[in-house]
Order: structure tokens, then sequence, then C-alpha cells
């Protein structure tokens, strides 16, 4: 914590530039353009909640997953990474037992911590998670209190890039160095975020989005025990092997697919039950072959067949996991690619059943396919249904993709990200 205009100085004069650098990379073009960003969200913060405070700076990237779709619900295996679009907060204690919370454009969010249980009313708000949060925190045995926060945020929701999951690890990155002395690791970060999306929002997610969030980098990263999943960080350029990231919104609605999303989990548990487990990574793979014709009868067709993408796409980690380690990233596109081709046959989660003339990104998957003519490599992004979809584009075809793709599906669709080197933290 520093005071105001301690910290306006130190960004004015560049004192955070080895910083900002550390945790985001990019161009000198890009760290100017964060350090504006930074005063702006200062100068916010003063004119709502008053001038002279002391004040932290934080920050939490939105994720993209790069391997593995829909497998850490199951305790499988995965592959993600930080992206550097991300949100940031200036926030200050307030001594008070009331959290205040300002994002752009939307009106300002009051939890009272008098109570810190569940509330009905706010399931599925924002509320919610920074209620669940600081519940867990104090489960914890740490004393929460109240504190006034600003919130900016490049990570659009619904875009498939986890806003959810970036504002649960700001929350706690904030939480954490506020009332808990910077005593909680990236793990447990992202675990009480999962939680009080799960408990208080009501959402029954995994725990790679608020991972990938809060480790930074690309991780590999194995759930069979959840309490402490391994995480290994890897080193790799896509520039480097002469690709880019492009996340495509399709245009999609990607909210209000609670629904959806749950069926997934719930009938891959269905299949796990029938063997008196709890999640897929616990029945051996082998076993689940020889009673296909017996869960068919039990669990149905789809139920089967998600079980049988989980059982490839957690194959498919260690082995791209592998061959980024080893420099062979054209093996690496290939697997993306077959994962692709298995979350739409097996999974089932590039639309949905009940609408089944809005294919969005059944569309701009064909479409980003076609105009690549077998180069790179095009899946489902994220949970599915709506949403985004992922390419790996080749520099010499970016704008020519771009161009293309939006001509499709509207200007401003296509999303070329950067690998970003550090997770949630405090900036400053």
């Amino acid at each position: 914590m520093k005071r105001q205009e301690d910290l306006e100085i130190m960004l004015q004069n560049g004192g955070l530039d080895i910083r900002l650098k550390e945790i985001c990379g990019g161009s000198r073009e890009q760290l100017l353009f964060r350090r504006e960003r930074l005063l702006s969200l200062i100068h916010t913060f003063a004119s709502i909640y008053g001038n002279g405070r002391s004040l932290g700076l934080y920050s939490a990237p939105g994720r993209t997953e790069m391997g593995g779709n829909h497998t850490d619900h199951q305790h499988g295996r995965v592959l993600a990474a930080a992206i550097d679009l991300d949100m940031v907060s200036c926030a200050s204690k307030n001594d008070s037992s009331v959290i205040r919370v300002t994002s752009d454009g939307y009106p300002e969010i009051r939890v009272d911590l008098s109570n810190l249980n569940p509330v009905k009313k706010e399931s599925g708000t924002t509320a919610a998670l920074i209620r669940g949060i600081a519940s867990r925190l104090s489960e914890m045995g740490y004393s929460v209190s109240g504190f006034d926060a600003c919130v900016t945020s490049q990570v659009l929701g619904g875009s498939g890039l986890s806003s959810s999951a970036a504002f649960e690890v700001l929350m706690g990155v904030i939480m954490n160095d506020l009332f808990c002395g910077g005593e909680l690791t990236a793990v447990q970060i992202a675990q009480i975020g999962q939680y009080s999306e799960n408990v208080f929002f009501g959402k029954p997610c995994g725990l790679m989005d608020q991972l990938a969030s809060s480790v930074g980098g690309i991780t590999a990263i194995d759930f069979n025990d959840p309490e402490t999943p391994e995480v290994e960080k890897l080193e790799c350029s896509l520039e480097d092997y002469g690709y880019a990231l492009c996340i495509i919104d399709s245009g999609a609605d990607h909210a209000d697919l609670t629904d959806e999303y749950a069926s997934i989990p719930g009938e891959m548990g269905q299949v796990a039950a029938f063997f008196g487990k709890k999640v897929l990574r616990q029945v051996a793979f082998e076993e689940f072959w020889s009673q296909i014709p017996a869960l068919r009868e039990k669990a149905g067709d789809r139920a089967v067949l998600r079980a049988l993408h989980f059982y490839s796409d957690n194959d498919l980690v260690v082995q791209q996991k592998a061959l980024l380690q080893a420099g062979n990233f054209e093996g690496f596109l290939s697997l993306v690619n077959q994962s692709g081709h298995s979350s739409a046959e097996c999974l089932q989660n590039i639309f949905c059943c009940s609408t089944p003339d809005a294919q969005a990104v059944s569309l701009t998957i064909a479409a980003a396919r076609r105009i690549l003519k077998g180069r790179g490599a095009v899946r489902v992004h994220g949970g599915g249904f709506a949403g985004t979809v992922q390419a790996y584009v080749p520099l010499d075809q970016k704008e020519e993709f771009r161009g293309k793709m939006e001509a499709i599906l509207g200007e401003g669709r296509c999303h070329f990200l950067n690998i970003r080197p550090g997770g949630g933290t405090v900036i400053a």
C-alpha cells in the first residue's frame, strides 16, 4: 500500500515499468498504455472514494485454454495460459464492514460482511462472488473487513476468456494483500475463487479458469488431487514458431448457458457413478470401455460420448505438453485440431440442441479452417455452446485471416492475443 500521490509519481516517472514488464510483457507502446490506464484508475478511485488515501494496485489476467476441454471438473489434465488482457483494480481499506466495488459501466456493488452466508437473491451476481471469497477467507481464520475498489477490465464478459475467473482472482489478490498478509498461494486464491463460484454464485465450474489466471504464463495442470493440483510452467513463445493466437468472437451470446455447461459434468458424473466413483479420472479407461453397452442403457449415448472425449483429451494434454517441451509446435497444433474434432463429435459443446438453427461456433470453426487452408489449428474455446473459437494463425496470414473472418462475422471479432508471464498479482 502506498499513498495516492506516491503511486502517481511512480507511474509518471516510470518507477513501475520494470514491475509491469515482469507481469505483462509486451512492447514499449503497451507499457505506456498500462501506465496511463493505471493513472486513470487512480483518478477514478479518488473521484468516487476520496483523495489522499493509501492505495494498492492489483491485476488479474484472462485465460485461454490450450488443451483439455472440460477435463478439469473430472480431475483431469489441462494446458492453459494467461493472456495479456486483464482486470486491474485500485483498492483501499475503508474501516467498515462493507465492501464497495465500482466497475466500468456498472453501478456500485455493496456487500455487507455482517452476513457471510450465501444470499439467494444474489445467486448469479458479482456480489455473490465477493461475498463467497470473503466468507471462505473468514472460514480459514482471516479477519476480512470492508474496502473500496475501482475495477477496469479488458476481459470482456461472455468472451470465453473467463472474465468471472479473472474477477474472482482479482478479489482474492486484493483480500490476500489487505487482510491475509500475502500468505495465500496462487493455487489457494484460485481454489477460493472456484469455491465462491460453485457455492455462492451457483455455477458448477472446475478449477482450470481460476488457476490459469492466478498462476500466469503457460501452465500444465493435473487435477488428479484437486486439493493439491500439480502445476508446471512451460516456456514457449508462439511468435518464435511463426504463429499468433487468435480468439474469435462468433457473435453468439455466451451468457445464460449454465444448464448446458452443467450437463457436461452431470453426464460424465453419471458414467463415473456407474462404477461407484465420483469422477471419470477414478475410472480406468479399459474398465469404462468394457462396459459401454451397459452404460448406453444406463446413462445414454451422449453421456458415453462425453466420457470418451474426457479420456481422449486427458491423454492429449500429456502429449501436447511433451511436444511443446521438445519444440515440436507443428505436432502440438495437430493435437489441437484433434481435440477440436473430439469436442465437436463427442463432447458436443459447439451448439445447443435446443436451438439447432443457431450454430455460430460451428460456422466460425468451418470458416476459419477454410481460410487457413490446412495450416495452423482451430477448435472451440472454453466452455463452448456459444462464444468463442481459438485459432493458431501463421504470422504471414494474420491480416488476411482477420479480414476474411470479420467479413463473415463482423468487424472487431478477431482478437490476437499474447501470453502474459504473470498471473494474479499485487502491482504496487
